[in-house]
């Protein structure tokens, strides 16, 4: 899933500074499960700047809605009699949302409420993980799937490396080496052999971007 979280109330207060009528909107996904811009979310922060605008002094109009998902285009439709009330949008989506947005609506602005973290796994309840850099080529078949790219902190193809201290990693201590982690599941899958799999280096000059799938 996609994990994001809010910006600073004082920073949301900056980008809507100018305008007079404003849409907090949620999306009830990916940034619902993480607690950053579900329905729950959009009303508090909707509660929040009005109680702001009334401490300054500030007559602002600022209203809320959630839409199931910002990233697809049909379920914007229902929003579009709605952003033409408003001056201006914050949406708390991630920043695919926001451009998926941006796009439907191109006279409004559209701000970002979240700051998108990466791609997570929920480790426990309202902690998540880092295990997916989207890369374009997954290797998981190869590595017990385990993510290298990711989870290493040097993102070796080819580990470990000769820094591992029993079994941790020797720039973040706190952490698991992930090549020691590959090898660990590797062995109980009996696949030790994997080990001796060699990837070229990584071309970082040549990511083509954006990227598109089309579907045949």
């Amino acid at each position: 899933m996609i994990v994001g979280k809010q910006k600073p109330l004082s920073e949301i207060r900056e980008m809507i500074a100018e305008y007079q009528k404003v849409l907090i909107l949620g999306c009830g996904t990916c940034v619902t499960i993480c607690f950053a811009g579900g329905e729950r979310e959009a009303a508090i922060l909707a509660s929040s700047l009005r109680m702001a605008d009334k401490i300054d002094g500030k007559e602002r109009v600022i209203t809320e809605y959630t839409v199931k998902r910002q990233c697809e285009r049909e379920f914007l439709e229902e929003l579009d009699e709605k952003v033409k009330e408003v001056d201006a949008v914050v949406s708390l989506a991630c920043g695919i949302g926001v451009q998926a947005l941006a796009e439907r609506f191109p006279t409004t602005p559209i701000l970002p409420g979240l700051n998108t973290s990466f791609l997570g796994f929920p480790d426990e309840h309202g902690v998540w993980s880092e295990t997916c850099s989207a890369c374009g080529n997954c290797i998981l078949d190869q590595t017990g799937g385990i993510c290298p790219i990711t989870r290493c902190t040097k993102g070796l193809l080819n580990g470990p490396c000769g820094g591992t201290n029993n079994g941790k990693c020797e720039v973040d201590p706190e952490k698991d080496c992930a090549w020691t982690l590959i090898y660990q599941r590797l062995e109980k899958q009996g696949k030790l052999d994997l080990m001796r799999q060699y990837y070229p280096p990584r071309n970082f000059q040549a990511v083509v971007r954006p990227g598109k799938i089309r579907m045949e």
